[in-house]
């Protein structure tokens, strides 16, 4: 007998069933929140880009220009938001589907939760 090997342990009979079942389905409850964040998250990380894209838009532009009026900037850092709303709720990046399959490995990519 070999000692390096090791043995499953034996379980009651019918334990592994209860076990097996939970596995498969994960909680709808969970899911639907880690959706949510995940999709959350993606909208946040396409913001910060589009936010950093602007800022570097205006650091280069002339002082009579559109993108140094404030009230220009305001207007287009609303329009960012919505934008990165859209596109994390199309899943555009696919940075939501990423974390869901770390989170939910049993979830159908692409699902929206």
């Amino acid at each position: 007998m070999k000692i390096d090997q090791q043995q499953p342990i034996p379980l009651q009979p019918g334990a592994e069933a209860p076990v097996a079942a939970a596995a498969a389905q994960p909680d709808t409850a969970y899911v639907a929140k880690a959706g949510k964040a995940a999709v959350e998250f993606e909208r946040f990380f396409i913001s910060h880009m589009l936010k950093e894209m602007r800022s570097s838009t205006r650091a280069m532009a002339t002082e009579d220009s559109v993108f140094n009026n404030r009230v220009n900037q305001d207007m287009q850092d609303m329009a960012d938001d919505l934008l990165a709303g859209n596109m994390a709720g199309q899943r555009a990046f696919g940075i939501a589907d990423a974390i869901l399959r770390q989170l939910v490995p049993d979830a159908k990519p692409g699902k929206k939760t």
